[in-house]
């Protein structure tokens, strides 16, 4: 079915991100990312209170490829 759409003004759109207007089959972003997070990196709150005395994060990868996204459908 035909989509009708009227002014629309964009002013920016993300990396991985996907704008569409009107009609559409399939909308695929691909994206991947490798994230190294030590002690409390991702923690969220109100008046947190973390301690991490002496803490290291192992970000040694011994394959050095991983699997890609190239026949991700």
């Amino acid at each position: 079915m035909p989509a009708i759409v009227g002014v629309a003004q964009v002013i920016s759109v993300g990396s991985s991100s996907v704008f569409n207007i009107g009609d559409v089959y399939k909308i695929m972003p691909i994206s991947n990312a490798k994230t190294f997070s030590g002690a409390g990196s991702f923690n969220t709150g109100d008046g947190m209170n973390v301690y991490n005395h002496q803490s290291t994060t192992n970000t040694y990868d011994s394959d050095s490829i991983d699997q890609g996204i190239i026949l991700n459908a």
